[in-house]
């Protein structure tokens, strides 16, 4: 009866009376090898990992979260999220103590989406010895992204990252995908100008 009140969907695939399903849970579980370098067409300087492609379910559970107000898929987001920063500390890519710096984000979009599912999804990724912080944002006027040539994102990032907070120490910038990898850029410049070693990037999807 509920169901037909306020119809559950799988934020993954579509499919009836769940929220997530089990197949979309296995698509996002990591591989073996999982994650992996990748090179993005701008390089931050520091090696960026990925947990898998902006394809299926990892797409449409990142667009339900961001523009859909799908916040029951913040909990399964962080869980691979968390399972790659484990797989980067087993693997002695990372060590705690380590901090986790979100991509910053234009306040008009924070706003539209209540709040800023990257943080969130951070936040939720409990592990041992890490902690977020929020420390950057992106300056008002900047575009959206969406659309914009290698060049063009390049452009409307330069100047445009923001420090809300010091950090310091290791620091993992964690975004939700990484396309070109300008704004991966230009958060790296700016956590490294204020003395934080950034030791990689690490992103849920690449397109």
């Amino acid at each position: 009866m509920l169901d037909l009140v306020l119809p559950l969907e799988c934020g993954g695939c579509g499919a009836p009376s769940t929220t997530w399903c089990d197949a979309c849970a296995q698509e996002l579980k990591l591989k073996t090898d999982d994650p992996r370098v990748i090179t993005p067409r701008v390089d931050p300087g520091v090696p960026v990992f990925s947990l898998g492609r902006y394809a299926g379910a990892r797409r449409a559970a990142i667009v339900a979260a961001k523009e859909r107000g799908r916040g029951d898929l913040i909990g399964p987001l962080a869980f691979a999220l968390q399972a790659g920063l484990n797989r980067l500390i087993e693997w002695g890519i990372v060590d705690a103590p380590l901090t986790l710096v979100p991509a910053p984000t234009r306040r008009s979009a924070a706003r539209r989406r209540g709040g800023d599912p990257v943080t969130r999804i951070a936040t939720a990724a409990r592990v041992d010895g890490v902690h977020v912080v929020a420390a950057l944002r992106m300056r008002a006027m900047t575009r959206d992204s969406v659309g914009l040539s290698t060049t063009a994102r390049q452009a409307n990032v330069v100047g445009r990252v923001k420090l809300r907070r010091a950090v310091g120490g290791d620091v993992i910038l964690v975004d939700d995908i990484v396309t070109t990898g300008a704004t991966a850029t230009e958060s790296v410049r700016i956590l490294h100008s204020v003395g934080a070693r950034v030791v990689g990037v690490l992103a849920i999807a690449h397109a």
